[in-house]
């Protein structure tokens, strides 16, 4: 379940950070009022996730859902580059987040297995 709030709060990082192109500079009150939620939204699901994921990683993965998202939604909404460059970037930042996610399941299997062992013992 703290893997799904992550992500949850990723996207939601992906809509505070849209937004806050809409706030123009917060002189707009609606983008302004919409943002600001779903930035609480956001630091609140990945407040549950790190209850169960370490917390570097919690950040990185968060992080990193959200610099991509937010690069995509700006190519798409803002006609932002889509040149080979940032693509290749953006992948890589994928991958980071994919690892983290494999080496945080791998640590999660060793610590289980320690706690069968520690029980056992006992």
């Amino acid at each position: 379940m703290a893997w799904g709030y992550l992500l949850i709060a990723g996207l939601l990082e992906i809509g505070w950070a849209v937004g806050l192109k809409y706030t123009e500079g917060f002189s707009r009150p609606v983008p302004t009022v919409i943002t600001i939620v779903v930035m609480i939204a956001s630091f609140f699901t990945l407040s549950l996730a790190l209850r169960e994921i370490p917390l570097g990683t919690g950040y990185a993965v968060w992080t990193g859902i959200g610099a991509v998202g937010t690069a995509i939604a700006g190519m798409i909404l803002f006609g932002e580059s889509k040149d080979a460059i940032r693509l290749a970037c953006i992948a890589v930042i994928v991958a980071g987040i994919v690892g983290l996610k494999l080496a945080s399941s791998q640590i999660s299997d060793t610590d289980s297995q320690q706690d069968v062992t520690s029980t056992n013992e006992g």
